[in-house]
């Protein structure tokens, strides 16, 4: 692709250099892991429990599951273009994470009052479970409104604003594990709770980590901007990245969300139903087990890849860590009992990671100084709205043409095959042509730069 200078009225999206040393205090990292570990247990309790909570206390309806995914996506970016454009606007992330993170917190323990059982009170039972799958989908749209906020704008943003491009790919490394850390945690420490059907508390304890994690949030996280704030309207700032021309002026920064959104999109046919098809399709009872071992695995990979992507480069890394991932999504397809489980989701879980860490990493890259909260906003539309509004549907759509079920208490319920797992492989295949587009205009720059 032809890099097309943008006009001078457009700020160009280039590549962040920072004046100041590369290592980071160990405030900013203790705020990093902190807050942003709390962020990924609030995402795993929403990605993922929250659909076992719907299928085991309200229906077994994949569309059910796939509508609430697509609410809470479609909230969350809203909040991204939202409040990213205001942390920018005001030239302040602090106060929108701390009392972000407490909001979204008080949003989590609402999840305990949306049953079928509270609900039969005030309205026939025959109409019980539809009003309590609309409570969830519409509790999960607030959560999610103020999650996305909180975490995806401005703490994301204050990342950005903290890092430079010599250490981003060991940020993103050491972020990319956090999600992983924070389903061990959960699994580790609270499914007990799932599987004795104590998800009241459940949702409460997990909403009071959270207003916990907003007032560290206070003290660890330092506004480290240079002072300056947007004077442009809010709306303009918002839609600033989806004008053609900008687009058309900057063509690395949106091929990398391209290469985002295709791989998040990937993950999302499988992600909402893969504690469902573990434990029912596979039947296997040791599915913590699994867990356990596939996140730690994986999170050493992390870490160790982060300064891997730093040495060898963003780019160049994306192919190999998609190829991983493709190998480790076919794997998962035959993987029928425990140990082939084990050794599939490692590689799987570990190229997902690796991908995902070297394309967030570059994206910031390509971050300009006065735009890193907006940007939030694009960031979600591929990373979480189109991902989470496309994937879900096409794995639903996969698990109705399977038409497999399992009978519980003389009731039949349906569940998800691992035919998902081949579908999405055939969507990764796609992150290969934005990966190639990408390559051919770094080579094109550096061609242009005499590098």
């Amino acid at each position: 692709m032809r890099h097309v200078e943008p006009p001078p009225a457009t700020p160009s999206v280039q590549p962040l250099h920072h004046l100041r040393p590369t290592g980071l205090p160990a405030r900013t990292w203790w705020a990093l892991v902190v807050v942003g570990l709390v962020g990924q247990v609030a995402w795993t309790i929403e990605n993922i429990y929250l659909n076992l909570f719907v299928y085991d206390t309200i229906t077994d309806e994949p569309g059910v599951l796939a509508a609430m995914v697509a609410a809470s996506a479609l909230a969350a970016t809203t909040a991204a273009f939202v409040v990213g454009a205001l942390s920018d606007r005001w030239g302040r992330r602090r106060v929108f994470i701390a009392g972000g993170y407490v909001l979204w917190g008080v949003s989590t323990m609402a999840f305990g009052l949306a049953s079928v059982d509270t609900l039969a009170r005030f309205v026939p039972l025959a109409e019980a479970v539809s009003a309590a799958a609309a409570t969830v989908i519409l509790i999960d749209a607030v959560m999610s409104f103020l999650g996305a906020g909180a975490n995806d704008a401005s703490f994301n943003a204050w990342v950005t604003d903290v890092t430079d491009v010599d250490n981003r790919g060991r940020v993103e490394g050491v972020l990319a594990v956090l999600p992983l850390v924070s389903m061990l945690l959960v699994f580790g420490l609270l499914d007990a709770m799932t599987q004795a059907g104590d998800w009241s508390a459940f949702f409460v304890l997990v909403g009071t980590l959270m207003v916990l994690a907003g007032g560290a949030a206070w003290f660890l996280v330092r506004d480290v901007g240079d002072g300056r704030q947007q004077r442009e309207g809010l709306w303009t700032a918002m839609v600033d990245g989806l004008r053609p021309t900008v687009v058309r002026g900057n063509p690395r920064l949106y091929l990398t969300l391209a290469a985002l959104g295709v791989v998040g999109v990937s993950s999302q046919v499988f992600l909402p139903f893969l504690l469902i098809y573990v434990q029912y399709s596979l039947q296997i009872e040791a599915y913590a087990l699994v867990i356990a071992v596939v996140l730690t695995g994986a999170s050493l990979v992390g870490v160790l890849g982060g300064r891997l992507i730093d040495r060898v480069g963003k780019v160049r890394f994306m192919v190999p860590a998609t190829l991983v991932y493709l190998a480790g999504l076919l794997l998962m397809a035959v993987a029928r009992s425990l140990l082939p489980l084990i050794g599939a989701g490692l590689v799987m879980m570990s190229g997902f990671m690796l991908m995902m860490a070297t394309v967030a990493a570059a994206v910031r890259d390509y971050t300009p100084v006065d735009r890193v909260g907006a940007v939030q906003g694009l960031r979600m539309v591929f990373y979480v709205l189109v991902p989470m509004v496309v994937g879900p549907f096409i794995g639903a759509a996969v698990i109705r043409g399977a038409d497999e079920y399992y009978e519980e208490l003389g009731q039949l319920k349906q569940v998800p095959t691992s035919a998902i797992f081949v579908a999405s492989a055939v969507v990764a295949l796609l992150a290969f042509l934005p990966v190639a587009a990408l390559r051919r205009c770094e080579t094109a720059a550096a061609r242009r730069d005499g590098t």
